[in-house]
């Protein structure tokens, strides 16, 4: 019955955005003539990187707003919330009418998007005309991956993650064509396609080639003299999943507690569902970061941890290593990171947590990279590269 109820509502919502189509399509067409306040939107989706990505592209001048259609618990600091309280309003003023969209198209010249599009993303069929409507406004557009918006798992050579994936989300079997469809949309529509990470596995073309878009804002790093552990004897250990299965967790709670009974003063501390700013105080605090198991690179929690110096374990795949170090990295070492498998975890600990020079070492190596590949100086300059390609200027070209 819920089924039924779900395939008519679709089906009504379908029928009113195909007559919704030609209203929107003069809007948009207006929007062309508007003086736009912003040089760069970025949104719909409140990820914590649009925060940085702002703050990167400001540093080389450009008048930048971030702006959401919701929000989640890591971060809400965002310049423009169209969040309703009442569902009811939320749903018919972002799902329906797609106000988001409207505002967007005349406040912005160029919108760096994901992968799952813009501010139709929610909508039953105008989802796919997203890319014409903005070329008809245009409005240029620089497309990234972030993860779920790109991981077509039939294309990864990951069968590990493939497996855990399925467990964390068994319903994401039912995206495999909207996401394949989403690669091909705007890989074909969009101005400039960034790639990166893990994600190449899965995209067939890029424009600039990237280790990952990530940045951060070194501002908050405060290196210490090394130390561990940092307060007592006691080592900390901080591990932080969003999803449990994919992160590798139950590896992570196995190998600790065996180190335990092996008479090691060793802790773990779990951090789910909490804002960005009690991860960073507790990254700070730690003796050692384990980050995701499974994937094969390196994220936000990674790069958060390295930036402080906090030493960090987290799989690398060897295939990915060789792609950024035939191509980004040809000059350096591998990443600060100590890497390693879920089934040579404990064995891998057991060495690592007595290495001190080892520990040192990637501790003092950590905020160098972060810097060199990660900063929003250098995130910054990338974008500013990109966007003087196709033909996104700055309003204050002659800002520091």
């Amino acid at each position: 019955m819920k089924l039924l109820q779900l395939s008519t509502l679709k089906f009504v919502l379908g029928i009113f955005e195909i007559l919704y189509f030609f209203p929107l399509l003069i809007f948009t067409f207006l929007s062309r003539f508007y003086p736009r306040r912003f040089d760069i939107g970025l949104g719909p989706i409140p990820m914590i990187n649009n925060v940085y990505h702002k703050k990167a592209l400001q540093l080389f001048g450009y008048e930048v707003e971030t702006f959401v259609s919701k929000l989640f618990f890591i971060t809400d600091n965002f310049d423009t919330k169209f969040v309703f309280k009442i569902n009811f309003l939320h749903t018919l003023f972002i799902r329906v009418l797609h106000i988001d969209f409207i505002y967007s198209i005349f406040r912005h010249k160029c919108l760096y998007l994901y992968f799952n599009g813009g501010c139709l993303q929610s909508s039953i069929l105008l989802w796919r005309l997203e890319p014409f409507l903005l070329g008809i406004a245009g409005i240029k557009t620089v497309v990234m991956p972030y993860g779920g918006d790109i991981s077509k798992m039939d294309r990864t050579p990951n069968l590990l993650y493939k497996h855990t994936l399925s467990l964390d989300y068994p319903n994401y079997k039912f995206r495999n064509n909207r996401i394949e469809t989403q690669i091909d949309l705007w890989s074909k529509s969009a101005n400039h396609v960034i790639g990166g990470c893990d994600w190449v596995d899965y995209m067939h073309h890029w424009d600039t080639l990237m280790i990952a878009h990530f940045s951060i804002d070194l501002e908050r790093a405060n290196k210490k003299d090394f130390k561990f552990p940092k307060n007592g004897n006691k080592i900390r250990i901080l591990h932080a999943p969003n999803h449990r299965n994919i992160k590798g967790t139950e590896f992570v709670i196995e190998a600790i507690k065996k180190l335990q009974e092996e008479g090691e003063n060793i802790e773990l501390k779990l951090l789910e569902k909490v804002s960005n700013d009690v991860v960073l105080k507790e990254i700070e605090s730690a003796d050692l970061v384990i980050d995701q198991l499974v994937i094969g690179w390196y994220a936000m929690f990674t790069l958060e941890a390295l930036s402080l110096g906090t030493p960090v374990v987290c799989y690398l795949r060897e295939d990915l290593l060789e792609l950024y170090k035939n191509t980004l990295l040809l000059n350096d070492n591998d990443p600060p990171i100590f890497s390693t498998e879920p089934r040579k975890l404990l064995s891998d600990l057991r060495v690592l947590i007595h290495d001190y020079d080892l520990l040192k070492d990637l501790s003092n190596r950590g905020p160098t990279y972060v810097k060199e590949h990660h900063s929003i100086d250098y995130i910054g300059s990338v974008f500013h590269e990109i966007n003087g390609q196709i033909g996104v200027m700055p309003s204050n070209p002659n800002s520091p």
